[in-house]
């Protein structure tokens, strides 16, 4: 690739993002965390890091990236990475899948689950998860939910379970029975109610990592929505591969509406729209 120089926009024109900085960085985020970065993502890569390097207090990319290679604290690394993930999520996002999820927990009747839910940003999709088990369920349900992102910033922002009171995607019904409503200083602000956040159990993880023994027991469920969308081709076969191994027989896959694995048909099978089936 040749060393283009990324001129930053008239109103930022602190640091310079050259071709030779901009290979580096794809190259460390795809060693730490799997990410497969397009070459036209240069502007969002300056926009995100460059706040790095004023919060650090470097004069350049590449002094940033030197330091970084040379010696960079795990807490450093893990800044880096939670600059270049992306976030996106609501409450109930893609509907669908929690109607399908809904007959699939009712027709688990008592027995206990384990769902992972691998992506799990701000907590948006994690709770929307608890609030199907409990509303399929029951509130005696034996249910464990194991939400991971390897964002720790957003995933803090989950384990708190603090959202606008307006936040997208929540019905009425569901505002009063899963959410407290904040007064005073927190109007404006509902908090999950303890009843949903104890299903969870939050923690970090890198999908990249070989200590997947940790998750634990075997899953019944996974919800992998929009996470392969930014893996190339032999990372998805290696997160599938591994997914498969930590899911029971007959384990249900969820994905997101743009991602699609037949060509992993000795792993999983078509079960329903962006549903496969542990093979």
């Amino acid at each position: 690739m040749m060393n283009a120089v990324l001129q930053p926009a008239a109103t930022d024109n602190e640091f310079v993002l050259s071709g030779a900085d901009f290979d580096r960085i794809r190259k460390l985020i795809y060693q730490r965390a799997g990410i497969s970065l397009h070459a036209g993502k240069q502007a969002m890569v300056y926009s995100r890091l460059s706040r790095r390097l004023r919060e650090t207090g470097h004069r350049s990319f590449g002094d940033y990236l030197q330091d970084l290679e040379k010696g960079g604290s795990e807490a450093e690394w893990q800044e880096f990475v939670n600059c270049l993930t992306t976030n996106l999520t609501a409450f109930f996002r893609e509907e669908h899948h929690f109607h399908a999820l809904a007959e699939d927990l009712k027709a688990r009747g008592n027995r206990p689950l384990r769902l992972w839910c691998n992506a799990a940003s701000t907590g948006e999709e994690p709770y929307s998860l608890a609030m199907q088990v409990l509303e399929s369920m029951g509130a005696s349900a034996s249910a464990q939910l194991v939400c991971s992102d390897i964002d720790t910033k957003v995933l803090a922002t989950a384990q708190r379970g603090v959202y606008a009171a307006d936040a997208r995607g929540l019905s009425p019904e569901r505002l009063r029975r899963h959410f407290q409503r904040g007064t005073a200083a927190n109007s404006g602000f509902i908090r999950a109610r303890p009843e949903l956040a104890r299903l969870i159990d939050f923690r970090s993880f890198n999908l990249m990592s070989p200590s997947w023994a940790s998750l634990g027991e075997p899953f019944d469920i996974v919800f992998c929505r929009n996470v392969m969308i930014y893996f190339d081709g032999p990372t998805q076969r290696k997160v599938l591969e591994r997914t498969h191994a930590v899911m029971k027989p007959g384990g249900l896959l969820y994905v997101g509406h743009s991602e699609n694995f037949t060509e992993a048909r000795d792993l999983f099978r078509l079960r329903g729209k962006t549903i496969y089936e542990r093979a």
